[in-house]
């Protein structure tokens, strides 16, 4: 069940918003294959002022435009994780025209009893919700 948060300067269009939460959630889909309705995503649309950056990081020039999203789900392996990121920033540059150095990921990690939603099951043996494929478990793709 992972939880997604886009933080975002205000003026973004409805259909915007919605696209870039739809790139994240179909990344997340392809790599961790997660169920299509396993979806909880808050937009964050800030002011200018209230959304602070360098304009220039690593050498690389931000613009007005970048987002940051903050992904919170169980513990995943580092290459799935970068997997992941490659995923969401090739879906922003195609679904929403997102220049890629516009885009800051973050996850937080936590642990598997540290989620609750009604009407979710969770298997006994592997403490994680029994809508998951086995592939997806035995590939340690579970939340």
């Amino acid at each position: 069940m992972p939880f997604v948060e886009i933080y975002l300067r205000k003026g973004k269009t409805p259909e915007f918003r919605k696209a870039l939460s739809e790139a994240v959630h179909e990344s997340m889909r392809q790599v961790f294959q997660i169920p299509e309705d396993d979806l909880f995503h808050v937009v964050h649309d800030m002011e200018p002022g209230d959304m602070l950056q360098a304009p220039t990081f690593f050498g690389v020039e931000r613009s007005a435009d970048s987002v940051i999203i903050r992904m919170t789900f169980n513990h995943r392996p580092p290459a799935q994780k970068a997997e992941l990121f490659e995923a969401v920033a090739d879906r922003l540059v195609e679904a929403v025209g997102m220049r890629r150095e516009d885009v800051l990921l973050t996850v937080l990690e936590t642990a598997a009893e540290n989620w609750w939603v009604q009407g979710r099951t969770i298997d006994a043996e592997t403490g994680f919700d029994t809508r998951m494929s086995p592939e997806a478990m035995a590939a340690g793709r579970v939340d």
